[in-house]
């Protein structure tokens, strides 16, 4: 699946490099920019990931996290061992959490890597206005995979907390990328703008702030907070269904 990923932001580039130019406002933003400095393959390709590509990889991931050993009959061995049931969670969780940090932040470097093989690179011009050196734009880029990564905790707490509910991990898998998906149909709904902010997947794509002088911090600390909320209550609801679940028999 991290091959998979780090396709994306080879394909981008590639695609841009061998067609002509790149029509402005068409296609996904930034993209018109990418010939112009190869940093922005790796901006382009996160956007592209957010929607789909990220939250099917950490659904695949947390899915199989406790159902997956279930399904393999593995589950009650390691249970047997004197680990006990709650630290086994939270290495789960802590396993789909290495995940969620790794995937963005790999999208992010090998889009950096690809677009400067591919396209010159230099100054970058923020959403501000404001111009910052190439170092200056490759920590934005780096910041943008850590909003991303922080996005999609919650995603992988509800993963988890799914994944104790069955035995057949495709199941929980489906379940949790399905979750992701009607949330964001239902973020782009006016009808429930009142639902909005507490929806998991509402500030996703609000990592434009990161590209701004000077950085916009609200969406980040509003992301964060609405991430640890979604952290905690699937967790307390992972460890009410796991501490009583029948594995044994």
């Amino acid at each position: 699946m991290l091959c998979a990923l780090a396709a994306i932001p080879i394909l981008i580039a590639v695609a841009v490099r061998v067609s002509s130019a790149v029509p402005p406002g068409r296609g996904p933003a930034f993209l018109d920019r990418i010939t112009q400095n190869g940093l922005f393959v790796g901006v382009t390709a996160l956007l592209v990931s957010v929607p789909l590509f990220l939250p099917l990889t950490v659904g695949v991931v947390a899915g199989d996290t406790i159902a997956g050993e279930a399904g393999l009959g593995t589950l009650r061995y390691l249970l047997v061992a004197p680990a006990g049931r709650v630290r086994l969670l939270l290495v789960k969780y802590a396993g789909a959490a290495v995940f969620v940090v790794v995937a963005p932040l790999l999208v992010a470097l090998v889009g950096a890597g690809i677009g400067a093989a591919l396209f010159p690179v230099g100054p970058v011009t923020l959403l501000s206005g404001d111009t910052i050196g190439a170092g200056g734009a490759m920590v934005r880029l780096l910041l943008i995979a850590a909003y991303l990564a922080v996005s999609l905790l919650g995603l992988s707490a509800i993963g988890l907390f799914l994944s104790t509910l069955t035995d057949v991990p495709v199941g929980a898998m489906a379940a949790t990328v399905v979750l992701s998906v009607v949330s964001q149909v239902m973020d782009a709904l006016p009808q429930l703008e009142w639902l909005h902010p507490w929806l998991f997947t509402h500030y996703w794509l609000d990592f434009a702030d990161l590209l701004r002088q000077p950085i916009a911090g609200d969406s980040f600390a509003s992301n964060a907070l609405l991430q640890a909320g979604y952290i905690a209550a699937f967790g307390a609801l992972a460890y009410g269904k796991f501490v009583t679940k029948d594995v044994l028999s």
